[in-house]
């Protein structure tokens, strides 16, 4: 039999390095679609175009095209012509805000300088009434005079990787206090409240006087103490007997929740007792008297 010739297998083709991106080949090879090709394609071969034949066409693309370029042009010219303007009106309100920061500033000061006069002459009037020891009491308890003596410190800062957000799982979370790691007013309310119960004659927070009219509330983030904020960390200091009153406030209901605070959300607070604290007077005071009146005293003869 006679042998046939061997097959020779043809070489193969090399593959295409993007031969795995077929897909993405195509669409870049075919940016546009064959539709808007073929349309292109017939009329070209009609010998259409985009431009307009007529002479009127062409004039109205003309004008189209002079009076866009026209508007361009006035709309970059006026504002031009504007930008000193709108520049001399910035600098005048912001000499404006100057000044009115300036007077504000000048009142404020008018308003501490009545209220260190008011303060001076009511510690004065205390001083006329004979120096007794009623006298000085009234003094000590109504804040209107400075003090000093024994007591305690106490340091209260925020913990120090304050998060913020939550679940609402969080009881200190659901009164609208996201940040459980900062201290609130309220916090700053139940330890000077717990302060006064165990035997505080006198109390501070970062300088300030607090007297039975005193108001501790907040404002955003901020614990403000008579409408002026304060900037931790808290230093609060108490005059009265300091061993003594720092033991009772610590065992107290206020303390404990102090101690609740530290443990579970890291607010730090340290109490130590103090030779000699000394506390400024109130910026000032106002005195408010009571009188029973007419109707109650018929009342309470009759």
């Amino acid at each position: 039999m006679p042998q046939q010739p061997p097959v020779r297998s043809s070489p193969a083709r090399p593959q295409r390095p993007d031969a795995s991106m077929s897909l993405i080949t195509n669409v870049m090879d075919h940016s546009l679609d064959d539709g808007y090709a073929e349309a292109a394609a017939r009329r070209k071969a009609r010998g259409e175009s985009g431009l307009p034949k007529t002479l009127r066409a062409r004039l109205g693309l003309a004008a189209g095209l002079v009076l866009a370029a026209l508007v361009v042009t006035v709309g970059a010219a006026q504002a031009r012509v504007a930008a000193p303007v709108v520049a001399k009106e910035r600098q005048e309100l912001i000499d404006r805000v100057d000044s009115e920061t300036a007077d504000a500033d000048k009142l404020e000061s008018t308003v501490d300088e009545l209220r260190d006069d008011v303060g001076a002459r009511q510690r004065a009037a205390l001083r006329s009434s004979g120096g007794s020891g009623a006298a000085d009491l009234v003094g000590v308890l109504s804040g209107a005079t400075a003090v000093h003596g024994p007591g305690v410190r106490l340091v209260v800062n925020d913990a120090k990787e304050a998060t913020s957000g939550g679940d609402g799982t969080n009881p200190r979370e659901t009164s609208d206090f996201s940040d459980t790691g900062r201290l609130r007013d309220r916090d700053m309310q139940r330890v000077v409240n717990g302060l006064w119960a165990s035997g505080a004659e006198a109390v501070s927070i970062n300088g300030q006087r607090l007297t039975a009219l005193s108001a501790i509330r907040a404002a955003g983030d901020a614990i403000l103490v008579d409408n002026r904020p304060l900037v931790p960390p808290y230093t609060v200091l108490a005059v009265g007997d300091g061993q003594r009153l720092g033991t009772r406030f610590q065992n107290s209901a206020d303390g404990l929740y102090l101690h609740a605070l530290v443990e579970n959300y890291g607010i730090r607070a340290t109490v130590s007792p103090e030779g000699d604290v000394r506390l400024p007077a109130a910026p000032s005071v106002i005195v408010r008297t009571a009188q029973p009146s007419n109707e109650n005293s018929e009342k309470g003869t009759s």
